[in-house]
């Protein structure tokens, strides 16, 4: 029995006609061709989305990360702050800028077994109820 392929040699389609013939001819074209014609249907049943803009996206400025550290994190990083010149020991208490760190907000996980006495813009208040009953204190800058 002769193999399809010899059986079309010398044919100019190979029983496929003109157009299937060629690149992609039968399936319609590559990739996305023909998403505004004759495949119309097939985006608005199957991909509704593809064309056009969806949704919105906030300004950066209104979606500003504040950067937060916990008090459990000061006693961990008490000898670090020390070296780089964010804490100082004076009367007992050691006082920290977190301001000049670069730290927004002093949240209040953790345990306080020093008093600090600490300059930061925002502090909550579960945070600072712990540094107050540790015999220290929170200013703003």
């Amino acid at each position: 029995m002769v193999s399809r392929t010899n059986k079309f040699r010398g044919s100019r389609t190979h029983g496929r006609g003109k157009k299937s013939g060629r690149g992609a001819g039968k399936m319609g074209g590559h990739g996305n061709a023909g998403l505004h014609k004759h495949k119309t249907i097939s985006v608005l049943k199957y991909d509704p989305m593809h064309f056009g803009r969806h949704g919105f996206k906030r300004p950066q400025k209104v979606v500003s990360a504040k950067i937060t550290l916990n008090v459990g994190d000061l006693d961990e990083r008490m000898e670090d702050l020390m070296k780089q010149g964010f804490a100082v020991k004076q009367e007992g208490k050691i006082k920290i800028n977190l301001a000049n760190m670069g730290v927004d907000k002093l949240l209040g996980f953790g345990k306080v077994a020093n008093p600090f006495d600490i300059v930061v813009a925002e502090t909550s208040a579960r945070a600072k109820e712990k540094l107050e009953a540790a015999g220290g204190s929170v200013t703003q800058p």
